[in-house]
């Protein structure tokens, strides 16, 4: 397993060819879009937010927003440590924290949840490839953290790891 450094060396270190693969199609926006995505996703949206980490240490005082999802998940758990799945929920819990604080402040003269998910919408609808550059962006560098930590999938059914071991034996 990879330290925090290693992690972050990594993140700086390939974020600009990431953010280059999306020149052809998008210009310079796609570059922007890719390399900014792969470096919030190793630095701030890392899969290393259910510990103590650089990463959580590095959101300041709104680290305290990331203390429930550190207490529900475990380390290198299923849903914070596998593909796709582990991005996802971290954008899922984001999303639900901003919903939550819309809500919240709605009554004190702040933006209503539906116009929030309006704006959300149009975003989608008018920057969608420059949207899909970042989601990816977001992806890989989380991929590049579980490649580094050694297997992209740490947590296999147990029934998949007694088959991963019984094929891998010479008899």
């Amino acid at each position: 397993m990879a330290s925090g450094r290693s992690h972050d060396r990594a993140t700086w270190a390939l974020s600009l060819p990431f953010g280059l693969l999306w020149w052809p199609w998008l210009g310079l926006a796609g570059l922007a879009c890719g390399g900014l995505a792969f470096l919030v996703g190793g630095l701030l949206l890392s899969p290393d937010l259910d510990t103590r980490s650089n990463p959580t240490r590095r959101w300041g005082p709104l680290r305290l927003l990331w203390w429930p999802y550190r207490r529900l998940l475990r380390h290198r758990s299923l849903l914070s440590h596998s593909p796709l799945l582990g991005t996802c929920g971290r954008l899922a819990y984001l999303a639900a924290l901003l919903l939550l604080a819309c809500l919240l402040l709605e009554p004190l003269g702040g933006l209503p949840p539906q116009q929030l998910i309006a704006a959300a919408r149009g975003l989608w609808q008018q920057q969608r490839p420059l949207l899909l550059a970042a989601l990816v962006g977001l992806e890989a560098s989380s991929w590049l953290h579980l490649i580094q930590d050694g297997d992209p999938m740490p947590k296999t059914p147990r029934l998949l790891r007694r088959w991963r071991r019984t094929t891998g034996r010479v008899r």
